[in-house]
């Protein structure tokens, strides 16, 4: 069965929660549309950047492979395993740009199609709502870094390890 991730963008100006017809649910897998018609995909679903990167790296190994003298048939290789690459890869690009779009991973969830993974992750989300209005504290806590009191002692010992002393193969 096919994993989703799902991903909540920012609130808008208006908006104090993200409305949740705005997640965007990302199928982990091959995205065979991504493999065939590369460009065309990343400027469909907005991945700007990851267009300009491809385009560039595309230029570049098509220039350098003609500077080399690489036979047609090792250009069309070469151009499949790119193409064969972006198609195995088209999710985590896609992630990476919301990521970088300043987007929330909410989690993952698992279902036979996007239809049934959006009713399972809404199922279970509508679930959880009265929890998260209620267990949410008006002021978030504030973390502080430890503090060591008192100078490390030679008998302290971290984890699951004999005390310091002990002959091998006994623990206390």
């Amino acid at each position: 069965m096919p994993t989703y991730t799902v991903h909540e963008p920012l609130p808008r100006k208006a908006e104090s929660v993200t409305a949740p017809e705005r997640f965007v649910f990302v199928r982990d897998g091959f995205y065979f549309w991504a493999f065939v018609l590369t460009p065309v995909w990343l400027l469909v679903k907005r991945l700007w950047l990851a267009f300009f990167i491809y385009a560039a790296l595309t230029l570049a190994i098509a220039v350098s492979l003609k500077l080399v003298g690489a036979s047609s048939l090792m250009q069309t290789a070469v151009a499949l395993a790119v193409a064969l690459l972006v198609g195995l890869e088209a999710a985590s690009i896609w992630r990476w740009t919301l990521t970088r779009r300043g987007w929330k991973n909410l989690g993952f969830v698992v279902g036979e199609d996007a239809e049934m993974a959006e009713r399972r992750f809404y199922a279970a989300w509508a679930e959880r709502a009265p929890e998260r209005a209620a267990d949410k504290p008006l002021m978030e806590p504030g973390y502080t870094t430890p503090v060591r009191r008192g100078a490390p002692s030679p008998s302290d010992v971290i984890g699951l390890f004999p005390e310091p002393g002990t002959p091998p193969g006994i623990v206390r």
